[in-house]
């Protein structure tokens, strides 16, 4: 597959420390990479306005502030028309418990990761929002046991 951008080595690099580490100075970020700041910086500008690097965020842990149940919901529609699906998508930017959703293919028509307090919340979510909302046909619910690998979401090229 193509790149969409045309990036060399060195911006390889930087999206690679940035990615395991975003709140490292630039000055770090530059010696890490092996070229001055300067330049490192205006690399960094160009990734960011090119849309490659999306923002920056803290990465919290969840259980630690009483969010204990992670869980997936696979969800089918009745209807897969194209207002029908963008409907259910703006439909889940309203549910705090769901922090990533997906339109997929195959047997279902969406996947989201949902974090819940615990479970009592989390089967509320699913009995009253997730499996009422209209035009909802299938919900299936698959409760993590533990995380077992935890990356950014781009893998980079050896």
């Amino acid at each position: 597959m193509p790149l969409k951008a045309d990036l060399d080595a060195i911006d390889w690099k930087i999206l690679r420390e940035l990615q395991q580490d975003g709140r490292m100075t630039n000055v770090e970020l530059s010696s890490r990479v092996g070229i001055s700041a300067p330049p490192c910086l205006r690399r960094v500008r160009r990734l960011e306005e090119a849309g490659i690097i999306r923002g920056y965020r803290a990465l919290l842990n969840a259980p630690a502030l009483g969010m204990d149940v992670v869980a997936f919901c696979l969800i089918g529609l009745h209807h897969q028309a194209d207002a029908e699906l963008k409907t259910f998508a703006e439909r889940t930017r309203g549910w705090p418990i769901v922090r990533d959703a997906w339109m997929v293919s195959g047997e279902s028509d969406f996947l989201l990761h949902c974090v819940a307090s615990d479970l009592g919340a989390f089967q509320t979510f699913v009995i009253e929002q997730l499996a009422s909302a209209p035009n909802v046909d299938t919900v299936r619910t698959a409760l993590t046991i533990r995380r077992v690998k935890d990356e950014g979401l781009v893998a980079f090229p050896a």
